[in-house]
């Protein structure tokens, strides 16, 4: 199911014994648009310090009640390694935090999670890499903040056009299929939908979300309805209209 990331915000995380907290924002991984991690906004056991929790921990998600079930106790959530999410999270920092739970490392492998499509299947997966090993220090970072990310301005390859308001993702692997762009200082309030597949920079310092298209073909692209589920039909339309392949199958959007 293909879920909009602002409606995920406000979600309880309950651990095996009682809440955490409630979802305020997610990190997202611009390198292959997967959502690495939940921020939660604990209660006062945790003294008001926000915390990260990977979907590798999920048990369930129980979608009409607005809950992420997780595979951990609160202790273990009070106890895991501080990280101030509002600076940039290092690739050490993330070593820390998987050594500490126990899980694999994504990044060690070509698929979205390890060697797998899912952070449930890496979870499993977990006696077959070993968390103990030195994780990376250098290298870029890509975990950005999806608060942060809505608002970037987004740049067509002659001209902007309006910017990103939300983020489309698969509820399975937690990728992002689609970025929301409302075109609407333009427009009246016009929202598309763009794959990130097909940005080819994003920059924090300016702000900026960089696609390999003319502003044109952005500003007449199919419309998106966010009451509408995003169907074959739709996707087919709207991959059609940018003469790019189409994406798998979906079964809707909430």
């Amino acid at each position: 199911m293909l879920r909009s990331l602002k409606d995920l915000e406000g979600y309880a995380a309950g651990a095996t014994d009682g809440d955490v907290g409630r979802v305020v924002d997610f990190l997202l991984d611009d390198e292959r648009w997967v959502v690495r991690y939940l921020v939660v906004e604990p209660g006062t056991f945790l003294d008001g310090s926000q915390v990260l929790v990977s979907p590798i921990s999920f048990r369930d998600v129980d979608w009409p009640k607005h809950r992420f079930h997780l595979a951990l106790t609160k202790e273990k959530v009070r106890k895991s390694p501080s990280i101030d999410v509002d600076k940039p999270v290092s690739r050490q920092h993330e070593g820390d935090f998987s050594r500490y739970y126990g899980f694999p490392f994504y990044w060690r492998s070509s698929g979205l999670w390890g060697m797998t499509s899912t952070p449930s299947a890496l979870a499993e997966n977990e006696s077959t890499e070993e968390p103990t090993e030195p994780a990376e220090e250098g290298g870029d970072v890509h975990l950005r903040s999806a608060r942060d990310v809505r608002g970037y301005r987004v740049q067509g390859t002659d001209d902007a056009i309006g910017h990103v308001e939300d983020f489309i993702v698969d509820d399975e692997t937690w990728q992002v299929r689609y970025l929301v762009i409302d075109v609407g200082s333009w427009w009246s309030g016009r929202k598309v939908l763009v794959a990130p597949d097909w940005a080819t920079r994003i920059s924090g310092e300016e702000r900026k979300v960089c696609l390999d298209m003319p502003r044109e073909a952005i500003r007449t692209s199919p419309e998106w309805d966010p009451a509408a589920a995003i169907d074959p039909e739709y996707e087919a339309r709207l991959h059609g209209h940018y003469g790019r392949p189409a994406s798998r199958p979906v079964s809707g959007v909430r």
